[in-house]
């Protein structure tokens, strides 16, 4: 992560683990709570990270001299590895073992976010993000697999709750947390949070982690290479969007322009190979039979659209409140708490009004309430922060109470069992891909003079089309969706 929410499906991968009751693997109660604070723990790092790095983005670019094409690239150095490696890390716990590869993943995140603090340089610490990144495709899959593979499924719940609290705990504190760090040790402290956290993690996993089950799985390495590829080559032309990237030496705006968009067709070129190597892998990460489930395929749509909107405003914020407001860092990270804790609190009310009136009103409710408090937003910029930012924030979190619970049911029932756990990876994943394409997006908007209005807007646009993507692609009840599959 590198924004302060959690993608939408992880409760679906830990549902889609097979009961280890049914399997004659019964772990002592004792042992199991040992693991979840491990897998807690694990996952805290990557929360506390993303939500905590957020607001420290105006020092860290002040002290690096960069410039904003290069601060995205702290964010989308990460994702574009998470996103891109994500699925071969849940293949690899499948295969090598599920706390084995979490105790991986936390010793290289560890090791990272220590190259991280002391990165002398933005390529210095871009460099060390993507192996960052790497790490959290390995910890973030296992973390959740092992609690599944751990807790028998009448006990799954009371496991869910304590991890989705943790989870809502470090998302909502993240900015606080960072703020503080960033005004008094400086934006390294950020990273220096995880080192311990990892060691932690591991030594619980050392002591109380079960045998694993493992299975023989293949990987998808060629299609990861092209997805990461091509992923890597769109972000690079979004962030060149503006003024600033079209000048070339001589005044010429088609001397760079042209260039940029050679690259942006390269970028598509190479996700249409990937859905034609996908097609004819024998081991795809992305079956070509969910891609053909219209409502599996059109939620995923309406999650890259409606993520892509939160990543764009999520990366604007922290520099108009610190550049633009004035305000210390602390402060800041304080204006997310309306979002985080409103995601938090609401989530699961909403969830059960979904049972009841259906989850296809409430992603449309959500994402259009989204939209609007995004337009609140570009209009309140002048406005004090009570009005142009806490208020705007406190409807974006309203709306995302709205929409998380029932993205993530309708992603299960849009499938067969069997496919549960990978489409819930696959969500989750197309979560990763919206926010790189959102924060390159929004780096290269906000180069142009009204570029925070400019970007709000975009991200506006974004979440209405999120809107009719539901409307017109997902079903409107469970029976539906039910039918075609069957089609």
């Amino acid at each position: 992560m590198a924004q302060p929410f959690v993608e939408p499906c992880s409760r679906g991968v830990i549902e889609a683990e097979p009961c280890p009751r049914e399997l004659g693997r019964d772990i002592p109660p004792r042992r199991r709570e040992i693991v979840l604070a491990a897998c807690v723990l694990a996952s805290s790092m990557a929360f506390i990270d993303g939500s905590a790095l957020s607001v420290a983005l105006p020092s860290l670019r002040a002290d690096l001299g960069a410039d904003l094409v290069s601060v995205q690239w702290v964010l989308n150095g990460y994702v574009l590895a998470l996103a891109s490696l994500t699925l071969i890390g849940g293949a690899l716990a499948d295969v090598y073992g599920k706390a084995r590869m979490l105790s991986v993943g936390c010793l290289v995140f560890g090791m990272a976010s220590a190259a991280c603090a002391l990165a002398p340089s933005a390529a210095w610490l871009i460099a060390a993000r993507v192996v960052q990144g790497t790490a959290a495709a390995l910890l973030t899959p296992a973390s959740l697999a092992l609690i599944g593979a751990t807790y028998p499924r009448d006990e799954r719940n009371r496991a869910i709750g304590v991890w989705a609290a943790a989870s809502a705990l470090t998302t909502a504190g993240g900015p606080i947390l960072g703020g503080w760090l960033t005004e008094t040790f400086g934006w390294p402290a950020v990273f220096w949070i995880n080192p311990p956290l990892a060691f932690v993690a591991v030594g619980l996993l050392l002591v109380s982690a079960p045998e694993d089950r493992r299975e023989p799985r293949r990987f998808d390495v060629i299609g990861a290479i092209i997805l990461a590829t091509a992923l890597g080559l769109v972000a690079y032309a979004l962030s060149q969007i503006g003024p600033s990237k079209s000048q070339g030496a001589t005044g010429d705006p088609s001397l760079s322009t042209l260039p940029i968009a050679a690259v942006a067709g390269l970028g598509i070129v190479g996700l249409a190979l990937y859905a034609r190597w996908e097609c004819r892998s024998e081991h795809p990460m992305t079956p070509p039979r969910l891609v053909k489930n219209r409502a599996f395929f059109g939620l995923n749509v309406a999650t890259l659209l409606i993520y892509a909107g939160l990543s764009i405003m999520f990366f604007l914020l922290p520099f108009d409140l610190i550049d633009r407001r004035g305000l210390p860092s602390t402060e800041a990270g304080l204006a997310f708490l309306p979002f985080t804790l409103g995601v938090g609190i609401l989530s699961r009310a909403f969830g059960g009004l979904a049972d009841k009136i259906g989850a296809r009103s409430m992603l449309m409710v959500g994402s259009a309430g989204a939209a609007l408090a995004y337009v609140w937003m570009t209009l309140g910029k002048e406005a004090s922060l009570a009005i142009g930012i806490v208020g705007p924030m406190a409807l974006v979190g309203l709306s995302f109470a709205v929409l998380v619970a029932p993205l993530t049911a309708s992603v299960m029932s849009s499938v067969e069992d069997a496919d549960e756990g990978l489409a819930s990876g696959i969500n989750n994943a197309a979560s990763r891909i919206a926010q790189l394409a959102g924060v390159a997006t929004a780096a290269g908007i906000a180069s142009f003079a009204s570029g925070y209005e400019i970007g709000l807007m975009a991200a506006a646009a974004v979440s209405l089309a999120g809107t009719v993507a539901v409307a017109t692609m997902v079903p409107e009840t469970a029976k539906e969706a039910s039918d075609l599959q069957k089609t």
